[in-house]
């Protein structure tokens, strides 16, 4: 009965081990995943404000006569 309950033991301390490192992983995965966010977000709007002032440029080019 004692091994048995020494391996019951050594697999529920493993599963806990598990668990920490699945919460920290997780949160590190959170945190990344705010920071990408965020550039993202940066990103879009640079592509943005690139997109209005290519609009406003070609707007400005005369449209050729031929």
């Amino acid at each position: 009965m004692e091994p048995e309950l020494d391996n019951l033991e050594e697999k529920i301390t493993q599963f806990v081990r598990l668990c920490q490192q699945l919460r920290t992983e997780n949160i590190q995965l959170r945190q990344q995943l705010a920071v990408m966010t965020s550039h993202n977000r940066i990103l879009v709007e640079k592509i943005d404000a690139a997109t209005s002032r290519l609009e406003v440029l070609l707007a400005r080019i005369p449209e050729s006569k031929e």
